[in-house]
């Protein structure tokens, strides 16, 4: 799929992560819904490989229309509303990203172990 610059219809690629997301063989209208119908478009984002990029590269570039990331834009907005010091929010995304791996990484070599 191919995003314009204002989120209507190309993915600013950076460093190449939209194309990875599995809304590209989605038709973008189904992303750009109201109602309930954001439910079945937040559904496709589950198990995208690059959610987080998705929704980060959304809420740096203050995308208003649209599921990106698995959020509505509703949800974006209170986001930005709850933290509004956040200046980067791909960096925090990533750190936070890092940090749950790190802490899983020893939980799942404790369940390998007693397999």
């Amino acid at each position: 799929m191919d995003w314009g610059e204002d989120g209507a219809g190309v993915i600013a690629n950076d460093q190449g992560w939209g194309t990875r997301a599995i809304c590209r063989a989605s038709d973008p209208d189904e992303l750009f819904v109201d109602g309930a119908a954001q439910n079945r478009a937040k559904a496709i984002c589950n198990g995208c490989p690059v959610r987080t990029e998705c929704l980060a590269y959304a809420l740096d570039a203050r995308i208003e229309h649209g599921v990106w990331g698995g959020m509505t834009d509703r949800e974006r907005r209170a986001l930005l509303r709850r933290r509004p010091t956040v200046t980067s929010w791909r960096r925090l995304l990533e750190q936070a990203r890092k940090e749950h791996d790190r802490q899983a990484r020893p939980v799942d070599s404790e369940l390998s172990k007693a397999s």
